[in-house]
């Protein structure tokens, strides 16, 4: 009978070889995150231990909160994990004879996971240590890339949270999730055997990687396969994917859209902020007011409301532009560097 193998996430070769000796038994593995409290990790096994039963070819389920904060666990089978490695290797133009992974990230959530997966599959050679000089191939966020000189890396591929605005020329930009098993559009394009299209604003994806279900049973794609990623964006005429960020995340002032990942790569680059989230809070004349939570690099000498508006005004449209500035000590972020836009913000 399969079942289902919990593993502790320590990222380096152990993981690695409790995962080959897991599938050759014919089971599916749940990566653990190492660093979760006790009490949070005994509530995902329960969650991802008590459902639908583990079927032929499942090789991973993959915890996922989604935006509602309660754990789901995404089910990839191996047929879905060995056409993500194949699709990305071949779009990076891997080769196992000269090309050597580095895992920096988290090995339990997909960006690291997906790492490791596709040394796998592909056979090409694995690091875990930062100072190998071997290596050549890399997955980040983007905080890991501005505070990283990649220069030695053939390529890095920049997932997760919206990338710096000054990529370096070896950066590649992706665009997935836990659902895709990892990126499926590269600097705007699918890549081989993915299909993307926009309904009504919605981005929608379909191809061999992504999920058979969630743990529970419940399966998101539609009758046709196709998966609705919960994210707003458009597909040119030429196929090129943008992405404006979480539908729920919009803030909507005076009538006027404002995506918060475009303001917060400007902020970014303000003099004086470190780190920094938007968010929307009520506002009884605009509806909501955009709301910068900045992180300062000096909280002696803080940046200005002022001087912030003027710093988006110069790129974006005026109505972007924060009305309100919260010092926080910390922007509270998932593991792969993404904001958690929760609470709002009162004057």
């Amino acid at each position: 009978m399969r079942t289902l193998v919990p593993l502790l996430a320590e990222p380096g070769p152990a993981f690695v070889t409790a995962l080959r000796r897991a599938w050759d038994a014919g089971d599916a593995v749940l990566p653990v995150d190492p660093r979760l409290p006790r009490a949070a990790a005994d509530a995902l096994l329960e969650a991802m231990r008590t459902h639908e039963p583990v079927e032929d070819g499942d090789a991973l389920v993959v915890a996922t909160s989604g935006t509602t904060g309660e754990p789901k666990g995404a089910v990839l089978t191996h047929d879905a994990v060995r056409a993500s490695a194949l699709a990305t290797s071949a779009r990076l133009g891997v080769d196992p004879a000269t090309d050597v992974w580095l895992s920096v990230l988290p090995v339990a959530h997909v960006g690291g996971l997906a790492v490791v997966t596709r040394s796998i599959v592909t056979g090409t050679p694995l690091t875990f240590d930062p100072e190998d000089a071997s290596a050549t191939l890399v997955s980040m966020v983007g905080t890991q890339v501005r505070r990283t000189d990649v220069s030695r890396f053939r390529a890095v591929v920049v997932g997760g949270a919206a990338p710096p605005r000054d990529l370096p020329a070896n950066a590649v930009v992706t665009y997935g999730m836990t659902e895709t098993g990892s990126g499926v559009v590269y600097d705007g394009v699918p890549l081989d055997g993915v299909e993307v299209r926009a309904v009504d604003g919605a981005l929608h994806v379909r191809g061999p990687m992504l999920l058979r279900s969630y743990r529970d049973g419940r399966d998101p794609k539609d009758a046709d396969g196709w998966l609705a990623t919960g994210d707003a964006g458009a597909v040119s005429g030429e196929g090129v994917v943008s992405v404006d960020g979480r539908i729920g995340d919009v803030i909507v002032t005076g009538g006027e859209k404002v995506w918060p990942e475009p303001v917060e790569s400007v902020l970014r680059d303000a003099p004086g902020v470190a780190d920094v989230a938007v968010i929307g809070a009520p506002d009884e004349e605009w509806g909501h007011r955009v709301v910068a939570q900045v992180v300062p690099s000096d909280p002696a000498a803080p940046p200005t409301l002022d001087a912030l508006r003027a710093a988006v005004k110069a790129v974006l449209p005026a109505y972007a532009a924060p009305k309100e500035l919260v010092l926080v000590a910390e922007v509270p972020r998932t593991a792969l560097g993404k904001v958690r836009r929760v609470g709002s913000s009162t004057k």
